[in-house]
């Protein structure tokens, strides 16, 4: 696996939106990668949860890297989270 490097964009957004670096790269080391759309790859994991988030507790989390692979690293170029 190659290193992975979070864009500064990126790095804003993982807090953000709930999600950790952590789960960010186990989603991109673990789960299938899928084409994002303009050159983007992404990958998605659900994570147990059970938490308050924004008020409400959720079950599950699904954190959704979207990323591009270079040559020698991949890199991050943005984080969703999802909570259901």
């Amino acid at each position: 696996m190659k290193p992975i490097r979070f864009s500064a964009h990126s790095l804003d957004q993982v807090p953000l939106r709930g999600a950790t670096q952590e789960e960010v790269i186990a989603s991109i080391s673990s789960d299938r990668w899928l084409l994002a759309g303009f050159d983007r790859l992404e990958s998605q994991t659900d994570f147990p949860y059970n938490k308050l988030w924004n008020g409400r507790r959720y079950v599950t989390k699904r954190v959704r890297p979207i990323f591009f692979e270079e040559e020698s690293e991949i890199v991050v170029v943005t984080v969703y989270a999802y909570f259901f």
